[in-house]
């Protein structure tokens, strides 16, 4: 495997020391990639640089990249800012779950959104973090710093799943928070009521935000393929159920292929963008999600 494509498989990113290294060598995995199928032809260069827009001074205008691209570009500044990103990351005790040789929804959960935090900020966008439960637990407005992007890293690792699962309440609140229109990015395993959890996203929507849903299972959620007897824990209440997976695995897997389609066919009717990703995807999928929207924003 490429020394850098390696950087995208969730096992290795889970092996390096903190963070800001996972995010950094996840984007640099990420972007060596991408003239790679399957996107093959999408690059992501100029972070320093914008298109030049009517009304900006030419003497502005960057030459060489003129010059490699036939187009005109304006090189930024550091407190200039294209986008203003929003990154709502589940924290309730259902993200806690992971089954044998995989991450846990919210480690994976957490690293996605480090990469998408480091990216943006590489673009000179700027992005914030909160972190919900059945509550609000921590909000940091979006800024396009370096230094800024230390601290939100710095929360994401030390965040800890906990407390029950309340996410259409949540986004209702931070739905009511946010003043500035952006794009706002919800990542969460979204095991809440769907039609409340479509209300609470349609509320950013009406607010004219940008929303991407971005929803990460576990490989086992999406399969129920746990085989014989198996003991099931409610990580929330802690209660406990014996059974034999086997009996009942087609009626899971109908039911949760129409809790996937509820979500997806919800979103397309509102112009939501919907992402599936599941702890053993590498992180690939969600960047490329991210950056296409944003190239259609733009």
């Amino acid at each position: 495997m490429n020394e850098s494509l390696k950087y995208l498989q969730p096992a290795v990113v889970a092996q390096l020391a903190n963070m800001e290294l996972r995010a950094r060598f996840v984007v640099e995995g990420f972007i060596t990639g991408l003239h790679k199928s399957p996107y093959h032809g999408f690059s992501v260069e100029f972070t320093e640089h914008r298109q030049y827009m009517p009304g900006d001074e030419i003497k502005h205008i960057d030459w060489k990249a003129y010059g490699k691209t036939d187009r005109f570009y304006i090189k930024q500044f550091e407190e200039e800012t294209n986008l203003k990103s929003y990154l709502l990351v589940d924290a309730s005790r259902s993200m806690d779950y992971a089954s044998k040789g995989n991450l846990k929804k919210f480690e994976y959960t957490s690293y996605v959104a480090a990469a998408l935090a480091y990216l943006m900020i590489e673009q000179r966008d700027a992005v914030g973090l909160t972190l919900y439960d059945e509550t609000v637990r921590i909000t940091m407005p979006p800024r396009a710093t370096r230094s800024y992007l230390k601290e939100l890293l710095k929360e994401l690792e030390l965040a800890r799943p906990a407390k029950t699962t309340g996410t259409a309440a949540a986004l209702h609140r931070i739905a009511e928070q946010i003043k500035r229109r952006g794009l706002v990015i919800v990542l969460s395993d979204f095991f809440d009521k769907p039609e409340s959890v479509v209300t609470a996203l349609k509320h950013f929507r009406h607010k004219g935000h940008e929303v991407v849903m971005m929803q990460v299972l576990d490989p086992l959620e999406r399969s129920f393929a746990f085989g014989g007897d198996a003991i099931f824990k409610d990580l929330e209440t802690q209660e406990e159920l014996m059974t034999q997976p086997w009996h009942i695995q087609k009626a899971y897997q109908q039911s949760m292929q129409e809790f996937l389609d509820f979500y997806k066919h919800q979103c397309r009717d509102n112009n939501i963008d919907y992402v599936l990703l599941d702890t053993g995807m590498p992180f690939d999928k969600a960047l490329f999600e991210y950056l296409n929207k944003r190239k259609r924003m733009m």
